[in-house]
Parts: C-alpha cells; structure tokens; sequence
C-alpha cells in the first residue's frame, strides 16, 4: 500500500477541544484511517509548524485525501497537507523513468 505523510496544525477551536479535555488523539485517527482500509504507522505531536504528524498507509491518494477532509470539516484543524512517500529503493525507480524522459520536455519560450 502507498504510504502517506499528513501534515496538521490545529485550529483555536482544535486546541480549546484539547484544553477542555485533554487525551490522546491517535485512537481516533487510527479508527478513521482503519474505516477507509488504511493503517496508521506513526503519530506524532510536533512543535513548530505542524501540531500533528501521522504516517500511515492508505489503498491510494484519494482515500488519503478523503481522511483529510473529514478532518478538516469537523473544524479541528486550520492547516492540513497529505503527501506521498516513497521508500528510497522504489523511488530509484522513478528516478530512472525520469531519467529516460530527460531532454524530452521543452520549456516554455523555446
């Protein structure tokens, strides 16, 4: 399966959520990723520009892109990125499709 990195910052109604009643969110994550027939890998609380760092598995983008805005429609979070990620070895293949395509592309103005 595809594996994913999601980027998120709470909203201020995210955080007074986690003020009011303070508890660990990767119970819910990891049900909401197992829903849509992924897998949570890791989660993580940040400091910096993301609160939050979920690794996980997902059968493809779309589901991934699916979990995401179920949680940014419940309001928790202002901030939300999901990106793909590849192991290094599968992503020497990528780089040698690339590398058959190189000089095939002109840029604009040439």
């Amino acid at each position: 399966m595809p594996i994913f990195i999601t980027y998120a910052s709470y909203s201020p109604e995210g955080v007074r959520g986690m003020l009011k009643k303070p508890k660990d969110r990767t119970a819910p994550v990891r049900a909401l990723l197992k829903k849509m027939g992924g897998k949570m890998l890791a989660f993580y609380m940040t400091t910096g520009d993301n609160d939050v760092v979920v690794i996980s598995e997902a059968p493809d983008g779309t589901d991934a892109v699916a979990v995401g805005m179920a949680v940014a429609a419940s309001g928790a979070v202002s901030r939300l990125e999901t990106v793909q990620a590849w192991k290094a070895k599968d992503f020497a293949a990528i780089a040698k499709k690339a590398a058959k395509l190189t000089g095939a592309y002109t840029p604009p103005g040439r």
